[in-house]
């Protein structure tokens, strides 16, 4: 196993850092609970809850594949799904997310490919919203786009400061 993979293996990045709370039964508070909505109002909510899509997964299925085009974000609602990356001919698991985390929420702003593979390891369900829903409803609702950028610059800061502070670490060893 290389360094590198180590670091791969190791980051906080993959990680989910919004933890929710699993109690969370019904959509709007779970959607409230992520970074990305937690400032939408109950109406805008329930506005966003009609972009969503139901998708169920058997044990191994792929959700999606390391190279695939970003298309969508990704909420479960029940089950398990692993992330996993192909390195130097190996399969990493990078992490593993569980009842009420997000996954793939890059693809809503760019498009570009997915970095990284997702499977369930159990019987999953998931909410998914998908890019072109996602980018209509900002047209048509500039105001909650703006409060949902917000949620995106707070995830990818939360990040960065994970990634630098993993990297300071893996330096010091």
């Amino acid at each position: 196993m290389s360094r590198t993979s180590d670091l791969i293996r190791n980051s906080s990045f993959w990680s989910n850092l919004f933890k929710t709370p699993a109690n969370k039964n019904d959509l709007e508070n779970i959607l409230q609970s992520i970074p990305l909505f937690d400032k939408l109002s109950y109406k805008q909510l329930k506005d966003i809850t009609k972009l969503i899509h139901h998708r169920a997964y058997q044990p191994d299925e792929v959700i999606f594949m390391q190279d695939d085009p970003g298309i969508a974000l990704y909420i479960i609602l029940e089950g398990n799904v692993e992330i996993q990356m192909n390195f130097d001919q190996q399969t990493i698991k990078l992490t593993e997310f569980n009842e009420c985390d997000f996954f793939g929420e890059l693809a809503l702003l760019e498009n570009e490919i997915r970095s990284a593979s997702a499977v369930s390891k159990t019987n999953t369900k998931l909410a998914v919203i998908f890019k072109p829903d996602f980018d209509e409803f900002i047209d048509k609702h500039p105001s909650e786009g703006v409060k949902i950028l917000r949620g995106f610059t707070k995830i990818l800061s939360v990040r960065l400061k994970e990634l630098n502070n993993d990297y300071i670490g893996s330096m010091k060893n």
